[in-house]
């Protein structure tokens, strides 16, 4: 057993539910092969397990490990191209890069940049956008593998409108997916989603085959794109004159479940809203992209006043980094710009998003906060003294005032540790740090 003592902040309760900020500034959590079996006032849990080891981290906050539910593997060297719309930013930056993946020594070093990026960043699990390559698929679960972190990945896969070398068959497709889940889904922290890109690239066929490998990999997700760009949604209505928006693409060859999450749905319908809330379908709010690439301003309230479950995504490399921090900051951002239309956003909700939520729409139960029972995934937030965040911390009026502080000005450099069930990556912080990723 480990005792983490900590001053520790979570929301095992959701905010837009009425749920609020659980705060302690001397929490103790109690710690058995990673998984937390108990929780409470230092004094208490160390009075009930004596003479076991303490880690005394309150020389920072600790927060439950995020979770980015809609990150781009293939995508990290194609961050921070701005000025563009997103198709037209699909074709000059994402794409061509895409393609070089073909290499199975290109992919190793984007694959450890990649991985390198989540930790850094104090994301402990993920929902990836894979390769339209499987051998690039097979080198990214050994990345993550090899270094901890929980990757859900799987083939990216298309039969129209992009580059030759990133189209396949329907077939092929099947195949290959198939291949891919036998080897890594439901291994150690590994599991497989069933991923076309969207439907502008995706015809009815491959969107069947892409139905027959969910159906046939038990436990699988799905995950695609919808409703980003409005010259995106238009082109998708042409391809699929008979479908009732583009949320129907997907929906009519059964491929939206609660194990599934659609990136971005920032011009949706009320229709499709309904029909996601039906299906217990996730989506990943993905701010930065969403700015960045000049998509809109996400509806927040519109979903979750249908009932539509929402969680964060980086959107690496449309969006403009892997932190959440970041994410959060720019969610709140926009509801904040769409004024009465807007869900006001307290930093509970930002934490929620980032975690819990995007636990729950991972299908991730044992992870997102530190209740019992729970895997013991965390990032210690500690700054360098007298940086403005140390400054701001060290004078906050509530825990909520201080996880708003957190949000507004933590960044990478803040975080000094990463723990995924109760192993510290510390080794794998390090090298980020210093630029020097393995692979």
């Amino acid at each position: 057993m480990t005792i983490f003592r900590a001053r520790a902040l979570d929301t095992p309760d959701d905010p837009f539910a009425g749920g609020v900020l659980r705060s302690g500034d001397d929490v103790a959590l109690a710690v058995v092969d990673g998984t937390i079996i108990d929780r409470g006032v230092y004094a208490d849990i160390y009075r009930d397990h004596p003479d076991h080891d303490v880690v005394d981290l309150r020389d920072g906050v600790l927060l439950p490990g995020f979770v980015d539910t809609h990150v781009h593997y293939p995508q990290v060297r194609a961050i921070g191209a701005l000025g563009m719309p997103l198709l037209e930013w699909l074709d000059r930056c994402a794409l061509p890069e895409e393609c070089r993946l073909a290499s199975p020594d290109y992919a190793r070093k984007v694959a450890a940049e990649f991985c390198f990026g989540l930790i850094s960043a104090g994301t402990t699990s993920a929902l990836v956008f894979g390769s339209h390559f499987p051998s690039a698929v097979d080198i990214l679960f050994r990345e993550a593998t090899r270094l901890g972190l929980r990757i859900t990945s799987g083939l990216v896969v298309s039969d129209r409108g992009l580059p030759d070398d990133l189209l396949t068959t329907p077939q092929r497709a099947h195949d290959e997916a198939v291949d891919l889940a036998g080897s890594w889904h439901g291994v150690g922290r590994t599991r497989y989603a069933v991923t076309p890109r969207f439907s502008l690239s995706a015809s009815e066929a491959i969107l069947d085959a892409c139905g027959a490998v969910l159906d046939a990999t038990p436990g699988a997700l799905f995950t695609s794109h919808v409703n980003e760009n409005p010259a995106e949604v238009a082109a998708v209505a042409g391809l699929f004159p008979d479908c009732d928006g583009y949320v129907d693409t997907y929906d009519r060859h059964g491929l939206l479940k609660a194990r599934s999450v659609l990136a971005h749905n920032v011009h949706a319908t009320d229709p499709e809203l309904a029909v996601l809330a039906d299906r217990d379908t996730a989506v990943a709010h993905c701010p930065t992209s969403n700015a960045a690439l000049g998509s809109g301003l996400f509806p927040l309230r519109r979903h979750v006043d249908a009932g539509v479950r929402v969680a964060l995504g980086s959107d690496v490399g449309a969006g403009t980094g892997f932190s959440l921090f970041k994410e959060g900051l720019q969610a709140y951002f926009m509801q904040r710009l769409l004024a009465d239309a807007g869900l006001p956003l307290n930093s509970a909700h930002l934490l929620h998003l980032a975690t819990r939520a995007g636990a729950l729409a991972l299908g991730l139960d044992d992870v997102g906060d530190f209740s019992v029972g729970r895997q013991f995934d965390a990032v210690l937030v500690r700054p360098r003294l007298g940086d403005p965040l140390d400054v701001c911390l060290r004078h906050a009026e509530s825990p909520e005032d201080a996880l708003g502080k957190i949000f507004a000005l933590a960044g990478v450099s803040d975080l000094a540790g990463v723990w995924v069930g109760g192993s510290q990556l510390s080794g794998a912080l390090r090298q980020a740090r210093s630029g020097t990723p393995g692979g």
